[in-house]
């Protein structure tokens, strides 16, 4: 009977035991152990990488420490960030979630409680300046910097020669200046000088940034289009590309990639991120070269700006503090995991302190021994600092119907008052 009554209590003990570790909180999706910590991000060769690799770091001297990276689409984030976080509940959320620097105010500013403020845990100015501004609001710093979009002018060397230039012919030049030397190339050769996409016009990011300015005011909220020079200049720009025939059109990312690996375009402008695709293919290693980004023929504009870009956030839910702890101690301080980023990954971060190693000195063959991350380090440091605010996508969608218009032969000046007026009407200022 004793041993009954013993058999019993161990049972119940059991069942008690279990139904008290039941209760500890869940992260993210759906996970119950303290020590898993979730994160979002896409491209499973980068941001999904750099999250591998940062977790290897930490587990060196965090034993027991897990990640588990759920690999979305950048727009599918998006998309279930907005649903999850209007709902209230915070059900399905992880506690790590990359965003890009354009949309970042846009959560910040809408969803003020659902971030966790990381100003205790990482030093912001140990970071490029212009990554400030998307990732802080109201005085706390909800973002870890990751990747710059810093930008540079790809060009094919051997066919700026056969039309008799060299790369310094096209280092530090205006939009318009490259516009005049593209025409010349285009009647020598038949090559197009540059590859753009009517329907994704994002060029104008990069292009107005030189300027310093953005298409809001400095509170990121209020629309600036139509008195807006730089936004002026860029449309105009945009435009002509296309008009004097030096442009080859593409209508989606696969396009755009095939126009250079194809031999079909002079030059890509665009992010560093876009290095591995036109490294893609081998067989024009040795023809390429990179240059600083044209600049705006506006004053105070430099040759050197950002396209895309992106930081880590951690949600206000629990595990907040370990995961921002995890971030803390890789991507916010630690300079040897941006060696192995650079090498392995070829993800150039924006932490000043690791930009100084050996890996971010490399020359590369297929640029001619050109050392390009010493070269991008340079111009990441001459970008100059916006406020992406709420709506940059949005004024984005406006301007697009709005350039058409101007191509089919309404004037600049109506175009741009109409898309200031449409942003007024449909944007929270």
């Amino acid at each position: 009977m004793k041993k009954w009554m013993i058999a019993i209590t161990i049972g119940l003990l059991i069942l008690f035991v279990s139904a008290c570790s039941s209760g500890e909180h869940t992260n993210g999706e759906g996970s119950s152990d303290a020590d898993v910590i979730t994160a979002w991000a896409w491209d499973p060769l980068f941001n999904v990488a750099a999250l591998k690799l940062a977790e290897e770091y930490y587990t060196q001297e965090n034993e027991g420490f897990q990640l588990q990276i759920i690999e979305n689409g950048q727009k599918d984030i998006v998309q279930r960030l907005n649903t999850g976080l209007s709902s209230g509940t915070m059900n399905g959320m992880p506690n790590i979630v990359l965003i890009e620097d354009y949309r970042a105010q846009s959560f910040l500013q809408a969803y003020p409680d659902a971030f966790y403020d990381l100003s205790e845990y990482f030093n912001i100015d140990d970071f490029a300046d212009y990554k400030k501004e998307p990732t802080s609001f109201d005085g706390g710093q909800f973002g870890v910097p990751f990747d710059t979009g810093v930008t540079g002018l790809y060009l094919r060397t051997d066919y700026l020669e056969d039309a008799g230039y060299t790369p310094e012919d096209l280092t530090n030049i205006t939009w318009d200046e490259f516009i005049e030397i593209g025409k010349d190339i285009k009647e020598k050769s038949g090559k197009y000088m540059i590859s753009v996409n009517p329907n994704d016009p994002d060029d104008l990011r990069h292009m107005i940034q030189t300027a310093g300015v953005w298409f809001t005011e400095e509170d990121g909220r209020t629309a600036d289009i139509s008195d807006n020079e730089a936004v002026r200049e860029a449309v105009r720009i945009y435009n002509a590309l296309q008009e004097e025939g030096i442009a080859h059109i593409n209508t989606d990312w696969s396009s755009r990639v095939a126009a250079f690996n194809s031999g079909s375009v002079v030059s890509v402008a665009v992010g560093n991120w876009m290095t591995p695709n036109i490294k893609a293919e081998e067989s024009q290693a040795g023809k390429w070269t990179i240059v600083p980004i044209p600049r705006l023929p506006v004053e105070g504009a430099v040759n050197a700006s950002n396209q895309g870009g992106s930081s880590f956030y951690v949600l206000n839910i629990p595990g907040k503090e370990k995961a921002a702890e995890f971030l803390a101690s890789t991507f916010g301080s630690n300079e040897d995991l941006y060696q192995d980023l650079v090498t392995e990954i070829g993800a150039i971060g924006t932490y000043l302190p690791a930009l100084d190693g050996e890996a971010f000195q490399q020359s590369d063959d297929f640029f001619g021994g050109q050392p390009i991350i010493a070269d991008f380090i340079t111009w990441m440091e001459e970008i100059p600092s916006v406020n992406y605010g709420m709506h940059t996508y949005a004024i984005m969608d406006i301007l697009i119907g709005e350039i058409q218009k101007y191509k089919d032969g309404k004037s600049l000046d109506d175009a741009l008052h109409d898309a200031q007026k449409q942003a007024e009407g449909r944007l929270i200022n």
